[in-house]
C-alpha cells in the first residue's frame, strides 16, 4: 500500500516508517522538521519537507504519490507547554489536522490511522483504564487530541472515513537504528539514562507519598516497536473495522523508583535522585487495559519487560551519544 506518514521524522513516526518498509509498503514522509530529525528518516521512504496545514502542498503530495492511506503523527506533544500555550496546540493538532483531513477526502483517501494519547482520559477513575473510561482531559494537549478524535467520528458518520485512533500510554525504548531524541526531553526513561551518562547531576522524583507500593507514580511503559506493530495491525484491519479507538498499554505499571533501579542494573552506573513535592496533575497510577487491541487488532506485545525497554534505549544512546547529531 502507498502510505503517507505525517511526522515520520519523529520518534514514533520514524519507527513506524521503518516497520512499514520492512512490511513492503511504499512510504512517503511529510514532516516540517520542527521536532523531527533528518537522521531519523528511512532511506527507502520518499521525504517531503512541509506542513500538514498547507492545503495545496498536501493535495499535490497525495495525488502525485497515489496515496491510499495516511498515518498521522505530526503534532505538538509537550504537555506542560500545552497548559501555558494552548493556542499553539489547537492550531497544530486540530486546525491544521483538519486541513489534512479535508484534503485527504478531496483526493479520495479514505483511510487514516491517528496517533492519539492516554491524555484524553484525564485523571483516572478506574484502573486499568479501558476505552470506555470517561474522557475528561486536564490539559490542552489531551483536549486537542480528543477534539480531533471527535472530528473523526463525525467524518466517519457523514463521509464514510475509515479511521483507527490509537491511544498511547508511555512509549519508550528504541530500535537498533532509531531512538528518542527530544529537546527539551520530558520523558522519564531518557532522562534517567541521561543521568546515567553523567549529562545530568540527578533525577528529580516528584512525590514520594502516592498510594503505591513505593510511594512513587506508576506508569505503563510500552516498547516503541510494539506501538509501531499496533499501527500496522490497524492498517491491515481498518477496512474491516471501519472505525475504532484502541488503548496501547501492557496492563502493568512500573514506578519511577523501579525505572531508576532497572536503569542502574542495565547500565551498571549509579544514578542520583533528588526527591521533591508532587507536581500538579500527576495521577498516582496510569495503566491501560490492552484487551480491545488484542482481541480486535490481533496485537501482541513482544517486548514487555522493563529491562528490555530500558536496555534498547540505552544501547541506542550509547551508539548515538549526541542523538541524531552523531555522525
Amino acid at each position: 500500500m502507498r502510505i503517507l506518514v505525517t511526522g515520520g521524522a519523529g520518534y514514533i513516526g520514524s519507527i513506524v516508517c521503518e516497520q512499514l518498509i520492512e512490511a513492503s509498503h511504499q512510504v512517503v514522509v511529510l514532516d516540517d522538521l520542527s521536532q523531527g530529525h533528518r537522521g531519523a528518516l528511512t532511506e527507502s521512504a520518499a521525504f517531503v519537507q512541509g506542513d500538514i496545514g498547507d492545503r495545496q502542498g498536501v493535495r499535490d503530495l497525495l495525488r502525485s504519490h497515489g496515496i491510499e492511506a495516511v498515518m498521522h503523527f505530526a503534532a505538538l506533544t509537550v504537555v506542560e507547554r500545552s497548559v501555558t500555550e494552548p493556542a499553539a496546540f489547537f492550531r497544530e493538532n486540530v486546525a491544521k489536522a483538519l486541513v489534512l483531513l479535508d484534503t485527504m477526502l478531496e483526493c479520495g483517501v479514505q483511510r487514516l490511522v491517528f496517533s492519539s494519547t492516554a491524555a484524553v482520559y484525564g485523571e483516572p477513575q478506574q484502573i486499568p483504564i479501558t476505552e470506555s473510561h470517561p474522557e475528561i482531559p486536564i490539559n490542552a494537549y489531551g483536549e486537542s487530541k480528543l477534539m480531533f478524535e471527535k472530528i473523526l467520528r463525525w467524518y466517519h458518520r457523514a463521509y464514510g472515513l475509515k479511521y483507527v485512533a490509537v491511544r498511547y500510554f508511555n512509549a519508550a525504548g528504541a530500535s537498533r537504528r532509531l531512538g528518542e531524541d527530544h529537546s527539551p526531553e520530558s520523558h522519564l526513561i531518557p532522562i534517567v539514562l541521561d543521568a546515567a551518562r553523567g549529562n545530568r547531576p540527578h533525577v528529580a522524583i516528584y512525590g514520594s507519598d502516592y498510594p503505591t507500593p513505593d510511594g512513587t507514580c506508576l506508569r505503563d511503559f510500552v516498547h516503541v516497536q510494539d506501538i509501531g506493530s499496533a499501527h500496522l495491525r490497524a492498517l491491515e484491519r481498518i477496512d474491516g473495522i471501519g472505525h475504532g479507538v484502541f488503548n496501547l498499554g501492557t496492563g502493568v505499571g512500573h514506578s519511577v523508583l523501579q525505572v531508576i533501579e532497572t536503569a542502574r542494573r542495565v547500565t551498571g552506573r549509579d544514578i542520583s535522585v533528588v526527591r521533591g513535592p508532587r507536581r500538579i496533575g500527576d495521577p498516582a497510577v496510569l495503566v491501560a487495559s490492552p484487551e480491545r487491541a488484542v482481541s480486535q487488532l490481533g496485537w501482541r506485545i513482544a517486548q514487555a519487560e522493563l529491562d528490555e525497554i530500558i536496555g534498547s534505549a540505552w544501547a541506542w544512546m550509547q551508539a548515538h551519544p549526541e542523538g541524531y547529531a552523531t555522525r
